[in-house]
């Protein structure tokens, strides 16, 4: 199986990134996104091609701000709750 997650916008409130950090920061959230959908896999409906159009995550608390990896391994974990979550499925 194969999944296309296409995540336009993060909007990440409070939180600063250096911009050389940014990078690290994408991939750890694509990482660990990978990680849980490959553990977890999909609802029926998204697993028949559904979509969603927008989702909200829960709140996460960053105890580590000095380290990108750690804030986008939360911040996948989030995103994964939200798309597991959502009863928004676009077809």
């Amino acid at each position: 199986m194969n999944l296309n997650l296409h995540i336009d916008r993060l909007i990440l409130e409070g939180v600063w990134v250096e911009p050389g950090q940014k990078r690290i920061l994408q991939t750890a959230v694509q990482t660990e996104l990978a990680q849980l959908f490959a553990a977890s896999g999909l609802s029926p409906v998204l697993s028949q091609g559904g979509g969603i159009r927008e989702t909200a995550g829960p709140t996460i608390q960053l105890m580590d701000q000095n380290n990108p990896g750690h804030i986008g391994s939360q911040i996948a974990r989030s995103v994964h709750q939200g798309i597991l979550g959502d009863t928004d499925v676009q077809r």
